[in-house]
């Protein structure tokens, strides 16, 4: 087969124009921008999807990532202001957001920002003490948020957050913080327990004070009564006296007579009465007790009883041992109940 000259042409015209082809069309994925550079120096951007640069003339230089990325910080030995040792990463997260800052103000992106974060993580912790540091990771978050947005501003990138993962002391610096702990714990234990004793102490005193004031009050309101019922049963007792006086003030001496000799006859019917005795012993003359039932019953023969009014009464003498009787001035004789004893007695069966 005979090649021609017109066929080479054509041949080395078609791939001529694949190559070119190749050079000028360019496809940008999603979550990149291209820079691009004619003769070495930046002229624009391209924006994901299907893009067209002049070829041999243009080229592809900065392929930049638009997406929010994480940035690992290695762990790293920080003192902090009271001079304890503790390690301490964490993470940030960026966003590159002017792409030809971010692909021509600095050389390695990431590592720059591992260098600026280290730096101040040392900054900011090792102005804190250590109970601070353990304590105050917002406060440490927030201080490096703000240092590292500040700075990256100028390589066109956005810290949207930063994390502090790890703060640890070393191990006897542990040790020692889990013996303050346990201390500090059993004192709290130990002060609470103190605070309800007392206050147990306090609540017995209270009440054993108010049960002692309600004792008073009781037996001072109980001692009130008892002397308003006094004093009601003497005023009782001095109404009746009166009543009695008033009484006796028509008859005289005899109704009183007649007045004593019927208590003195109940008082006696209540004392031979009782149950629990067998035995009486009355200290009297036997016959005085003849003589006050006569001496009442004269009373009631008098003008109010329907019968002659009787002679003033004298005193009635016992006759000697062996007499029946007891003789008034009159020579009148009453039949005795007891033959001149000094004691009588009634035997209760």
């Amino acid at each position: 087969m005979i090649v021609t000259t017109g066929t080479i042409v054509f041949v080395v015209l078609l791939l001529l124009a694949v190559v070119t082809a190749a050079k000028g069309i360019r496809t940008v994925p999603q979550g990149e921008v291209w820079a691009v550079e004619r003769f070495g120096g930046f002229t624009r951007l391209l924006q994901p999807g299907l893009n067209f640069i002049v070829p041999y003339f243009d080229a592809i230089g900065r392929k930049v990532n638009v997406q929010e990325q994480v940035l690992d910080i290695p762990e790293q030995a920080v003192i902090t202001r009271d001079n304890a040792s503790v390690t301490v990463d964490g993470v940030v997260y960026y966003r590159v957001m002017d792409v030809p800052k971010a692909a021509y103000q600095v050389q390695n992106l990431q590592q720059a920002l591992t260098a600026i974060a280290m730096t101040n993580i040392r900054s900011v912790v090792g102005e804190m003490e250590l109970d601070a540091t353990l304590s105050g990771r917002d406060r440490i978050n927030s201080s490096l948020l703000t240092i590292l947005d500040g700075a990256t501003d100028a390589w066109g990138v956005k810290v949207n957050r930063v994390e502090i993962r790890k703060i640890e002391p070393p191990e006897n610096l542990i040790r020692a913080m889990n013996l303050q702990m346990t201390a500090e714990r059993e004192r709290r234990a130990t002060v609470a327990r103190a605070d309800g004793e007392r206050e147990a102490a306090v609540r017995r005193a209270e009440g054993e004070k108010s049960a002692l004031v309600l004792a008073a009050e009781g037996r001072l309101e109980a001692a009130k009564r008892d002397a308003e019922a006094r004093e009601r049963l003497a005023e009782a007792e001095a109404a009746a006296t009166r009543s009695v006086a008033e009484a006796a003030a028509g008859s005289g001496a005899d109704a009183l007579r007649y007045f004593i000799a019927d208590k003195y006859v109940k008082a006696f019917e209540g004392m031979a009465s009782n149950p629990s005795s067998r035995l009486v012993v009355v200290p009297m003359e036997s016959t005085a007790l003849a003589g006050g039932i006569t001496q009442a019953l004269e009373l009631l023969r008098g003008p109010g009883g329907g019968g002659p009014t009787p002679s003033p009464l004298t005193p009635v003498t016992p006759r000697p041992s062996g007499s029946g009787g007891v003789t008034g001035r009159q020579g009148s004789s009453v039949p005795s109940t007891g033959a001149n004893m000094g004691e009588s007695k009634w035997n209760q069966g």
